[in-house]
């Protein structure tokens, strides 16, 4: 079950601080559209609340050069507008990828064991 943030109002600060960063993750291998990259995030433990969250995501991404985007027609309705990793995007999600397993294991260590390692 999703932590309800409402219930938990510091669950919206954990979603919003890894939500980013995993949408780069997720475009690490090959380009992906909005709609899709939402799909994924909300079936995966509700890292994002509603595929409306995506959007503004994706742009701030874009202004920040993370990621560079262009439309493409779809046999399956209107056009799509794809998502893929800049270098810039790159370097940001290694540096993530660095920093997050430190922090992970420190928080763990806390919670499971009573003190950091």
């Amino acid at each position: 079950m999703v932590p309800s943030d409402d219930e938990f109002p510091w669950v919206a600060q954990l979603r919003r601080g890894a939500a980013e960063h995993c949408v780069l993750a997720l475009l690490r291998h090959d380009e992906q559209y909005g709609f899709d990259l939402a799909r994924r995030l909300m079936g995966a433990g509700g890292l994002i609340a509603s595929e409306g969250t995506i959007y503004p995501l994706l742009a701030r991404l874009r202004r920040n050069g993370l990621v560079e985007t262009s439309w493409r027609e779809s046999a399956e309705g209107p056009p799509r507008r794809y998502y893929w990793l800049t270098d810039a995007g790159k370097r940001s999600l290694a540096g993530f990828k660095e920093h997050w397993t430190a922090f992970r294991d420190a928080v763990d260590g806390i919670m499971i064991e009573g003190d950091a390692r």
